[in-house]
């Protein structure tokens, strides 16, 4: 009976021990990388370039249409007083500027996936590099990003990754 207490007590003390162990080896916080991108300075001057790049892609696309729409209503109103052949050439000429402007579009909008790529790539790499420095410097072996924890209630290092990056 004492030998079995004496053997449960060493257990006792061995499992402690190795959870307190594995506690003091595994540093974990955490950052909001949201709050880093939308404060970070570089990436709020990368988002004006991207709106008046949109913006101006909005502005030729509406000019595309408004073409368009003339066209089409010119053509839809003189359509029985012109020839058959006259208005076969003019669908087509519809036909062709739908396609037009269908491809501009999408040749908009992967220009400007490719634009906000380009702008935002570079930027989050330094974040990144900036977590793991401020990580590492602090001893920590994980750093979560709290947006897609459940639950964050340890050492948050947005703040002195905010210095880090120089904002």
């Amino acid at each position: 009976m004492m030998k079995q207490m004496k053997t449960l007590f060493i257990a006792t003390i061995l499992f402690f021990s190795a959870s307190q162990i594995t506690s003091a080896q595994t540093k974990i916080a955490h950052v909001d990388t949201n709050e880093l991108v939308t404060k970070m300075p570089a990436m709020i001057e990368a988002q004006k370039q991207l709106d008046m790049l949109s913006k101006q892609y909005d502005a030729e696309f509406k000019t595309m249409a408004d073409e368009y729409y003339a066209k089409l209503k010119k053509y839809d109103e003189e359509a029985a007083s012109v020839t058959e052949k006259v208005n076969e050439e003019r669908a087509k000429e519809v036909q062709d500027m739908e396609k037009r402007i269908r491809d501009y579009r999408e040749t908009a909008q992967k220009e400007l996936q490719q634009k906000e790529s380009d702008l935002a790539k570079p930027l989050m790499d330094k974040i990144r590099a900036s977590i793991a420095k401020v990580g590492k410097a602090k001893g920590f072996n994980y750093v979560f990003d709290v947006n897609s924890a459940i639950f964050a209630d340890g050492t948050d290092l947005t703040l002195e990754i905010k210095k880090d990056l120089g904002f």
